[in-house]
């Protein structure tokens, strides 16, 4: 993360009323004590986690290793893994923000941890986890995150109701919204009524901004009329300003005011999935306009150093303007044929599922490595040795993550070249969750001791074809062509990992060092990546030899 130091934006946002925390937590963040340098110098008041980054951190550098060899040596079991890594991170993050949650009254210095993600469903567990997160962290300044589910908020009642201090996370309708609410002011009454402290109950209301946008875009773009095209961008703004409203409506209320009168915190709403997706969009919007005094916005480290470097704070029209505009923009998509409540419905399933999908591959991540770890301790580190069925299995990983280096180049290239199309943002996603496959793959190399082949990786075929062949009918510039041929392409690449992953399920039966659960995550994701390309495929067919067909 770089800043720049001629101005403070961050400074500023934090004047206005609004605490800046930030979307991540990692063991090297906290080792190389880059959290505290972000708290000092950069206005940083709370972390958010969540499984997704738990997952990217663990996938990254050696800092969990020896604890992992300690927990394999003592035969912990994975999900008991999973709990000590990451609330060890946690505490040493509430440790790091200790002193911000005093100096602020515990308004911030916050950290938050996620129940498991697989138990959004069923409230008795998810309040007995939340029990036990709230008991191994151990910290006043812990929120425990739970999805904000049917499941899920009568768990966050009776949690509250207990002390226990909460983040409720994937929000992304207003009605929903407003069903947090009351299960958050139904805690506070009954832990009223049990006779608990209320001034030492806190919570917040993750309302998801930029999904919004991205999931209306595409409707937007499937519908593909001037009215349509003209409402882009807008939705997840006017969305969260709408649920601000229904904030300050409830907030004045007599229900409220009763629980301010016994001690009781506001449920401050603040502002997650603040990392801007579409490249054609300010990096920093998803901040700058929702600079709204009481609130919190969450952001991923890029989004955090592009505010610091050239955010800026915008005038504001008269909050009935803001609202009436909001309400105004809704009218126009429902106009154009846009359900949003299939948006916001939509966006749950998938998030709880990009989740669950983020868990399993932490988990199996760790199961992995803790099996690696209690082999070479019993083995007394031997390495074993090498096969001639390992050999070729060594030689067709390389040639897949070959393949996969190459893909991701062209991935990269497509997504750049497109960002200013309506697909340029599917593409822009499709690029991240192929990086992730590839260091996926790496990752199970270094499971089966297979060795990368580096000159072969920087050989991929695909890199070459694509990047210097140049097959669209233009030798230096782009053709109606190069879209279809990019997108063939892209979809044989995916075809092949998934066959990769086939392969190693098949392996994975008999092998212990692979884990089922998460090549089936692997193989979903893949399927799900053939069908967006296909779907792009299609268009650009069409695009491209629409025009060449004979007329009568």
């Amino acid at each position: 993360m770089t800043f720049s130091t001629e101005s403070d934006p961050l400074a500023e946002l934090s004047a206005a009323g609004v605490s800046v925390w930030l979307d991540d937590l990692s063991r090297e963040l906290l080792a190389r004590d880059e959290l505290k340098e972000l708290i000092a110098d950069k206005h940083v008041v709370g972390v958010t986690t969540n499984p997704t980054i738990f997952a990217s951190a663990l996938s990254k550098g050696n800092r969990y290793s020896e604890q992992l060899r300690r927990l394999a040596r003592v035969g912990v079991n994975v999900d008991d893994a999973v709990l000590a890594l990451t609330s060890d991170d946690v505490r040493a993050a509430c440790q790091a923000l200790g002193p911000v949650y005093l100096q602020t009254g515990g308004s911030d210095g916050r950290v938050s941890i996620e129940v498991d993600p697989r138990l959004a469903r069923d409230t008795d567990a998810t309040i007995d986890q939340a029990r036990k997160l709230w008991e191994t962290v151990d910290r006043p300044n812990l929120l425990v995150k739970i999805p904000a589910t049917s499941e899920g908020l009568a768990a966050v009642t009776r949690v509250i109701a207990e002390g226990i201090s909460v983040n409720v996370t994937l929000v992304f309708s207003r009605e929903r919204y407003r069903a947090v609410m009351d299960a958050w002011l139904t805690g506070l009454e009954r832990a009223k009524a049990a006779g608990r402290d209320l001034a030492d109950i806190h919570s917040v209301a993750s309302f998801f901004v930029s999904r919004v946008d991205t999931e209306v875009d595409r409707r937007l773009d499937a519908l593909g009329t001037p009215e349509a095209q003209a409402l882009k961008g807008k939705a997840a703004i006017a969305n969260a300003r709408l649920a601000h409203q229904a904030y300050e409506q409830l907030t004045a209320g007599p229900r409220w005011q009763a629980l301010v009168a016994a001690g009781a915190r506001r449920q401050r709403p603040l502002w997650a999935s603040t990392g801007v997706k579409n490249p054609t969009y300010p990096d920093t919007m998803y901040v700058s306009e929702l600079v709204i005094a009481g609130t919190v916005n969450t952001m991923p480290g890029a989004t955090l150093a592009a505010f610091a470097d050239h955010g800026a704070l915008p005038a504001r029209p008269p909050a009935a303007d803001i609202y009436a505009g909001a309400t105004a923009h809704f009218e126009a998509l429902e106009r154009v044929g846009v359900d949003f409540t299939d948006v916001t419905d939509t966006l749950e399933r998938e998030g709880l599922a990009k989740f669950e999908d983020s868990w399993t591959e932490l988990t199996a991540m760790l199961d992995r490595e803790m099996r690696a770890a209690a082999t070479n301790n019993e083995r007394g580190g031997s390495p074993q040795k090498s096969s001639g069925g390992a050999d070729l299995l060594a030689i067709y990983l390389n040639d897949h993550l070959s393949g996969a280096t190459a893909g991701l180049e062209l991935f990269r290239r497509a997504a750049q070249a497109q960002q200013y199309r309506e697909q340029g943002t599917a593409l822009a996603e499709l690029a991240q969750e192929v990086e992730q496959d590839r260091d996926s793959l790496t990752q199970i190399m270094a499971d089966l001791a297979v060795p990368t082949a580096y000159t072969k990786v920087a050989l991929g075929w695909l890199a070459e074809k694509a990047g210097r062949a140049k097959p669209n009918g233009h030798l230096f510039s782009r053709s109606p062509l190069s879209d279809v041929l990019e997108l063939e392409s892209m979809l044989l690449s995916v075809q092949g990992k998934a066959a990769c992953w086939r392969s190693l399920r098949a392996l994975a039966e008999t092998d212990r060092r692979l884990f089922l659960e998460h090549l089936d995550v692997l193989l979903e994701r893949a399927d799900r990546q053939s069908v967006v390309l296909e779907r792009l495929r299609l268009a650009a067919v069409d695009s491209a030899f629409r025009c060449t067909q004979p007329s009568e």
